[in-house]
């Protein structure tokens, strides 16, 4: 790492987290699980959907404009599928429902072998990654996929943004083979809007076929960005249209209108979650060559694809699993001294300690 990071206490960063969630009126649960996601972002060295985005995604859309209802009730729907559930969430914040909801589908797969929730009329939950690395810790072949709160990305070949950026999370139970989950965690656009501020800021250029400006032309100039582009082409645009067609069998609606003011009083413009956890033993056919079991298989696999002239290939999870390492090494998150100092701003209005700036070498 390059640049200068500063240690947080886990602790004192979770009670500041929760507590300003708990100052816009989240309940201390919900505000705590919100705090646990955030602190599972950072650890990890996810820096993109830590506490700072949370707090800022509830002010721009949440509590305050609506989009998020503090102390909502989770509805838990009739259904005759018994390892499937469906949620209405209530617009309750989403890191608390799918939190919630992973561990339902963990306790529907030791039973069935898989397990599924849905989740309708919800809000942002960040970090994907995040759950589903906890859950390939406790030994689950984990996904999730949701819809993003705006509309920011372009159709392939289209000007009009009607899709979200709109990730797809996968974790597979690799630690005892790998010593780390393998998680493939991913947004379906080229960058994020959040790069293109940036570089609006810094006066930098995107990178080729990243954005278009309002004509729908391709565009390097973060001034001119009308809309982000999908990536690989029609293939990234593939795999946010599978978020968008699953968020509509669960109940979403149209993704024009999502987060923003809706066409008429009856239309929706919330978001929806899919999680889905399958216990490795519901998908094991017993025959592993060699007389491998299937962990062993795994390794094998693994070893394989890493052969030789690989040796330098990273897999999915392992800058995560090595960031989890530098801050359990360090004893705590690790920030820089910009986000400190927005954490001490948080600080301030709620009247607790600012945070010292210990550097981590």
């Amino acid at each position: 790492m390059s640049e200068t990071f500063y240690k947080i206490n886990v602790t004192e960063h979770n009670e500041l987290v929760s507590a300003a969630y708990q100052a816009k009126g989240y309940d201390k649960q919900e505000a705590d699980e919100a705090a646990e996601m955030a602190a599972a972002a950072t650890w990890h060295g996810n820096r993109t959907h830590n506490a700072l985005k949370a707090l800022h995604l509830d002010d721009l859309f949440g509590s305050a404009k609506g989009g998020c209802v503090p102390k909502a009730e989770i509805e838990v729907l009739e259904s005759r599928f018994k390892a499937t559930e469906v949620w209405n969430s209530n617009k309750k914040l989403g890191q608390s429902v799918a939190k919630r909801a992973f561990e339902r589908a963990m306790e529907l797969a030791e039973i069935y072998g898989v397990g599924i929730v849905s989740v309708d009329n919800a809000f942002h939950y960040l970090w994907g990654g995040g759950y589903v690395i906890e859950a390939a810790k406790r030994g689950y072949i984990a996904y999730t996929n949701c819809t993003s709160t705006l509309a920011e990305v372009v159709p392939f070949m289209g000007k009009t943004p009607t899709l979200g950026t709109n990730p797809h999370s996968w974790g597979f139970p690799t630690t005892e083979a790998l010593g780390y989950p393998i998680a493939i965690d991913w947004a379906t656009s080229t960058c994020a809007m959040g790069r293109v501020q940036q570089l609006k800021r810094e006066g930098g250029t995107l990178p080729p076929l990243a954005a278009v400006d309002s004509d729908g032309n391709p565009t390097t100039d973060p001034n001119k960005v009308h809309a982000l582009l999908p990536f690989g082409a029609h293939k990234g645009y593939g795999m946010s249209l599978i978020n968008e067609l699953t968020a509509a069998y669960i109940g979403g609606s149209l993704p024009l209108h999502r987060g923003r003011t809706s066409p008429s009083a009856d239309e929706k413009s919330t978001t929806s979650f899919f999680f889905q956890i399958i216990h490795p033993d519901a998908l094991s056919g017993g025959d592993f060559a060699c007389g491998r079991d299937q962990t062993e298989n795994i390794k094998a696999v693994i070893d394989n694809i890493l052969t030789e002239g690989n040796e330098r290939s990273l897999l999915p999870g392992q800058l995560e699993a090595e960031a989890a390492k530098r801050s359990e090494a360090a004893g705590g998150l690790l920030f820089s001294s910009a986000e400190i100092d927005e954490l001490n701003e948080i600080a301030e209005s709620l009247g607790f300690p600012a945070f010292k700036k210990e550097p981590v070498s």
